[in-house]
Parts: C-alpha cells; sequence; structure tokens
C-alpha cells in the first residue's frame, strides 16, 4: 500500500508517520508538508509545499497511492471564526478535491475529533465545522472515506506536541493516560493504536464511515 500523509509533524500525523514506517505492508509514505519531518527512512518521501489550497505545482507528484491520512489540524481557541473555517474546511476540501481527481481508487481517512457534529446545527462553532468537513468529505467519490473521531491520545514511542506546556502535561499525566488507554477505550487511545487503526482500516475497510475512540480501539 502507498499513502499520502498530511500534518506529519503535529503529534497525530507524527504517530502516524511511525506506524506507516513500521509496518510491513505499507511500501512507501509522502508526506506533504510546510517543514520537513526530520525522519530519515528507507520509504519516506517527502514534499515540501507552501500553498495548501492550489496543490496544481506538485500534481505529478500526488498520483498512484492508495491511501490517504490527513492529520492536518488546528484549535479553534483564540482562532477567528473565518480563519479556522479555512484551515479546517477549506484545506481539507482542497486536498481531497485533488486526490480524488488523481488517484479516485483512493481510501481517504480524515482524523476530526470527538463531539463533532454531524447536523452542522450545533452550538459549537468547531464542532460544526468539523461535521461540515466530514459530511462534505463522505460525499466525494473516493473508493471509501473514513472519519477518525479519537478522544484523547497518549503519545507513544517518541511522539510529542509541538505545545511545550501541552507536552509538559502529557508527561506529568503519563501514568494516568496509559491507565484510562487500558480501561477506557470510549475516551482514550493512544497514537500506536491510532496509526494501526488507520493503516488496516484503509486496507480492509470498515462497516460504518465515522469512528468513534472506541471504534478505534477495538480496530
Amino acid at each position: 500500500m502507498k499513502v499520502i500523509l498530511f500534518g506529519a509533524t503535529g503529534m497525530v500525523g507524527q504517530g502516524v508517520l511511525r506506524e506507516c514506517l513500521v509496518d510491513a505492508g505499507v511500501e512507501r509514505v509522502l508526506v506533504v508538508g510546510r517543514s520537513p519531518t526530520g525522519v530519515q527512512h528507507a520509504k519516506l518521501h517527502e514534499v515540501l509545499h507552501d500553498n495548501f489550497t492550489d496543490f496544481s505545482k506538485i500534481e505529478s507528484q500526488l498520483r498512484g497511492y492508495d491511501a490517504c491520512f490527513f492529520c492536518l489540524g488546528v484549535s479553534s481557541v483564540g482562532m477567528e471564526a473565518e480563519r479556522y473555517r479555512h484551515l479546517t474546511y477549506d484545506v481539507t476540501m482542497a486536498a481531497a478535491n485533488t486526490l480524488v481527481r488523481l488517484n479516485p481508487g483512493m481510501v481517504f481517512t480524515y482524523v476530526t475529533g470527538r463531539s463533532t457534529d454531524s447536523t452542522e446545527q450545533g452550538p459549537v462553532r468547531w464542532a460544526r465545522v468539523k461535521g461540515k468537513t466530514e459530511n462534505d468529505l463522505l460525499k466525494l467519490p473516493f473508493k471509501a472515506a473514513y472519519m477518525f473521531r479519537p478522544a484523547g491520545i497518549q503519545p507513544l514511542h517518541g511522539v510529542r506536541s509541538k505545545t511545550a506546556w501541552v507536552q509538559a502535561i502529557y508527561v506529568v499525566a503519563a501514568p494516568l493516560l496509559s491507565y484510562l488507554a487500558r480501561t477506557a477505550p470510549k475516551y482514550m487511545t493512544t497514537s500506536e493504536q491510532l496509526g494501526r487503526a488507520m493503516i488496516k482500516v484503509a486496507r480492509d475497510g470498515y462497516p460504518k464511515p465515522v469512528l468513534e475512540s472506541e471504534d478505534i480501539n477495538a480496530v
């Protein structure tokens, strides 16, 4: 399986990249990002790209892939509504529309979040935007599309948050997070389980298009 990964320098993307590189069934990983990952591996290839609403300059490098793991995302905290919508909805749909045209047999996997609002009518802004993004992705003619909605994520295997204070919390809370990952699958998963689940679903499919945290852990 050949995969494209967006968001590889973020915490979720780091975990997914790691699992792709250790999975013998993944033969090639193309990372598309604004900055290099710093990772060296025989099956890893990177394309640096600045304009995430226009991929025309790199289209030739995006052909021939079986799956896309879209792990690019931002927090809505302190962000203006239009800016958040642009970074969440516009960027995701620009990538997805390009990829479905170039690779119609592709499986597209989008990392969203618990409490995403599929009705697009609820009171929480970020949840509405995520809901619209999910809904419009599911309308595209991919071979299949899956929405991953993890709740809490425990970073493993050297995966780190780029935000210093968040990383400090992960370090201090590691024993509790590990306990919750084992005992409360509805509320906690790990970066390893998330990455492995995305690979397995892209390869083998899943009975429903939206996977909550407990589904991710079960996979």
